[in-house]
């Protein structure tokens, strides 16, 4: 127990303590130039007498000692001169010290004269290590004793009866130096597991700190152990490592329990470790509550798996030796063991187990399936994690199958997976959902069959509709989007060449998208629509009744399940989406020469403009969506165009504004005259139509006139004339260079009136249209003799 005392206390003991040795050592070099042999033992026993005493820490306790340890090299020169000269017989010498007045000075004299007699070889090495590690008994001080035995171990080191070594005896020599290291280690262990009871509770915390300081004293052992030469696997297996773990185990202590299993971890070969499993791993479970097993476990798998990546040959060892099922094994003892041990400290034993796993037996996908299956074990009767330290964990095991095996449909297999998913929150759910879609992406993993999907969508089911007790206020706009962005990607990764399959895989990410209510229907939905419309596509041509559940696969199935789809995303409500998929499922009926089909699309996208579109700037989008689709269209007869064309035209003319109308009126023209051979060629329809578009036109005019004073610009007449000029050129008989001429005339009276604003880009755009008419009259031919009456000047 040290004394109470300040750090300035402690500052003057310890320099109190250099003082004594230093002028003692003074004396001590004085009667060693002057070859007194008396003296310089006196001074040196006055010396050492300084690292007796009990008021410094262990920090400043080792400052001392290295003082005092140069000057004994010093001693230790001298006295291997003196009996090399034969000035003195080291027998004698031996003798001699034994005689100083205390036990410390004389043990660190004795182990100082016991080099010299080992170095002489006038007595074999193993009876004076014997003698010298016995006599350090005598010193029971947890830190001066430790100090001796680690000075001990300090000068014995290269005087070991090695194999190969000068001081090698007979045959038992190396069982000599095993056993002088192995008893200086468990003597040095106990004196620093007694540190830790000695002194009032209240400094608990504190001697456990000073004693951190000092296990490298002890560990220093285990390292000389690992360089004996003699140390062979037998040898290790039977006597060394039974005598160290049963030191370990039986100290109780749970500092020393945990830095001795990492350094025999550390410090011998891997190949050993691989051949005493067994042995190594029966110690964990015996081990204190508190121990870190966890850490020292990990850090076992963690080496032997980079011994197998980095040696390949050696991986029969591994399954001669049943390495994967000793570590199962041992990590259910040690859990079933510790009944307080965390979440987290069982997981991480998982994941280093895992990833051992994954390194040395790649190709047991029931190793990894048996290590999740073995989580899933420990985590049941639990709720969803809360602890984050244990959820990141989780996270690392999942992630751990993905990096390996590039693979998502190699991580379905795996019948626990999903199952140790069901543990993790919400928020992190979807964060692992997007990690395993970020692999599909990366490794462009194709999923080709509604089974996979099954258990894939099942993975991902925080992404794609709301959890149990989520939040819907948890994510910000656009971390939802990216979300759901990621799901369409996925939806787009999903292929099989078999039609059949493809069907059922589309019905399959239907069923699951269908869940995700209003918010995600708009990105995931599309996604969906148009992976059906590429399976459409493929089996065009192809017709059949839809009779019962197992149908064969036709485009009339794949549109009903459009349908359908897109139905849930009318309700959402997302009319303009849903009105722009319905116009892309109708013109790939029209493809598919299926009329009914594509009249029934275009009925509903005319339903949500009624019903559902009220904002001005969506209707004018949506009717030229719809002007732009039905004009493409060359399946329908003569009864379903003309319905759908008058409804075109009807809403066309009545938007709220009077340009839009005339926009829209005019764009109606091309759904009477299309260039296709069987296409509707009208003339006199188109004629009514840009005749319509005017009369919007002139009556925009005049409003602008009443309501501001002007009449505003004549740009929309400019656009008309282009349209003129467009269907002149189609050679439609009741557009003739007369009309067009009228409408020039029309424009430039219009511009000349007082009421028109003047446009400096409408203006730009007449002459254009002018200049474009004189061009084609340059062009000569048929088109030129058609402009040639037109006047433009």
């Amino acid at each position: 127990m040290l004394p109470d005392g300040g750090a300035d206390d402690e500052e003057r003991w310890l320099a109190e303590g250099i003082a004594g040795v230093q002028q003692n050592a003074f004396y001590m070099h004085r009667a060693l130039d002057s070859n007194n042999l008396k003296d310089a033992l006196k001074y040196s026993a006055q010396m050492l007498s300084e690292l007796r005493t009990s008021r410094l820490s262990p920090h400043k306790y080792y400052d001392l000692y290295m003082r005092a340890f140069d000057e004994m090299r010093k001693l230790e020169m001298f006295f291997r001169e003196e009996t090399r000269r034969g000035s003195c017989s080291v027998v004698d010498l031996y003798e001699l010290v034994q005689h100083a007045g205390n036990v410390l000075p004389r043990l660190y004299l004795l182990c100082t004269v016991g080099s010299v007699y080992i170095k002489s070889k006038e007595a074999p090495a193993k009876d004076v290590l014997k003698d010298l590690v016995e006599m350090c008994r005598g010193i029971q001080h947890p830190l001066r004793g430790l100090f001796l035995r680690s000075y001990l171990s300090q000068i014995s080191r290269d005087k070991l009866p090695d194999i190969g070594s000068e001081y090698e005896g007979d045959a038992d020599s190396i069982n000599d130096a095993v056993e002088f290291v192995l008893q200086n280690f468990i003597e040095m262990n106990k004196l620093w597991v007694r540190m830790q009871h000695q002194g009032p509770v209240r400094e608990k915390e504190k001697r456990g700190k000073e004693r951190n300081e000092l296990r490298d004293l002890v560990g220093k052992n285990l390292h000389v152990l690992s360089q004996i030469e003699g140390v062979d696997l037998d040898m290790y297996k039977e006597t060394v490592l039974p005598r160290i773990l049963e030191q370990v185990v039986n100290c109780k202590d749970e500092l020393a329990q945990f830095y001795l299993m990492d350094c025999i971890i550390q410090v011998f070969p891997d190949e050993y470790h691989l051949q005493t499993l067994e042995t190594l791993l029966s110690a964990f479970p015996q081990l204190q509550p508190n121990v870190d097993i966890k850490t020292v476990l990990s850090q076992l798998m963690d080496r032997l798996s980079s011994y197998a990546a980095a040696s390949p040959e050696v991986l029969p060892e591994f399954l001669q030796v049943e390495a994967f099922a000793k570590f199962s094994n041992a990590i259910g003892k040690v859990i079933e063991a510790q009944v307080d041990m965390p979440v987290v400290g069982a997981v991480t034993l998982y994941v280093s187990l895992l990833t051992f796993t994954l390194r040395v037996h790649p190709d047991r996908l029931d190793y990894v399936d048996q290590v999740l299956g073995a989580c899933v074990k420990k985590l049941s009767g639990n709720a969803k994690l809360e602890d984050s330290r244990a959820t990141k964990q989780i996270v690392a095991l999942l992630s751990a199958p993905l990096e390996k095996y590039s693979n998502i449909v190699t991580a379905l297999e795996l019948s626990n997976y999903p199952r140790v998913m069901d543990y993790l929150d919400n928020s992190t759910t979807k964060v692992m959902a997007l990690v395993i879609i970020q692999s599909i992406m990366k490794n462009t993993t194709c999923i080709s069959t509604s089974d996979k999907i099954e258990a894939l969508f099942d993975l991902i089911k925080g992404l794609i509709k709301d959890m149990d007790g989520a939040q819907n206020d948890e994510l910000d706009d656009e971390d939802f989007k990216e979300e759901q962005n990621s799901v369409a990607r996925l939806i787009h990764m999903l292929h099989n060449d078999d039609h059949e399959e493809m069907l059922k895989i589309l019905c399959t990410v239907q069923k699951h998208i269908l869940q995700g209510g209003p918010k995600r229907l708009p990105f995931t939905v599309p996604s969906l629509v148009f992976s059906a419309l590429k399976l459409v596509r493929r089996l065009q041509g192809q017709d059949g009744d839809v009779i019962g559940e197992e149908v064969p696969a036709t485009p009339k199935k794949i549109f009903q399940i459009l349908h359908q789809t897109i139905e849930a995303l009318s309700c959402v409500p997302s009319p303009e989406l849903a009105l722009r998929l319905y116009l892309q499922c109708a013109e790939a009926a029209n493809d598919c020469d299926l009329e009914p089909v594509a009249y029934e699309f275009f009925t509903q996208a005319f339903i949500l403009y009624e019903e559902e579109i009220a904002d001005s700037k969506a209707q004018i989008t949506a009717i030229h969506l719809i002007i732009g689709t039905l004009q493409r269209m060359n399946i329908f007869g003569v009864e379903n165009r003309d319905t759908l064309t008058h409804k075109t035209t009807g809403y066309s003319a009545k938007l709220l504004k009077k340009p839009d109308q005339c926009r829209a009126v005019y764009a109606c023209s091309h759904l009477f005259w299309t260039d296709d051979q069987d296409g509707i060629m009208d003339g006199e329809r188109v004629l009514l139509c840009l005749k319509r578009a005017l009369r919007i036109a002139n009556a925009a005019q005049q409003m602008a006139n009443v309501t501001r004073g002007s009449s505003g610009s004549v740009a929309l007449f400019i656009e008309i004339l282009n349209k003129y000029l467009y269907f002149f050129e189609k050679g439609i008989p009741e557009i003739t260079n007369t009309v067009i001429q009228d409408l020039i005339e029309l424009i430039r009276t219009e511009k000349q009136s007082e009421n028109t604003v003047a446009d400096p880009s409408t203006e730009a755009f007449f002459a254009s249209t002018l200049r474009y008419i004189e061009f084609q009259k340059q062009k000569g031919g048929s088109i030129g003799e058609k402009y040639e009456q037109i006047k433009t000047t």
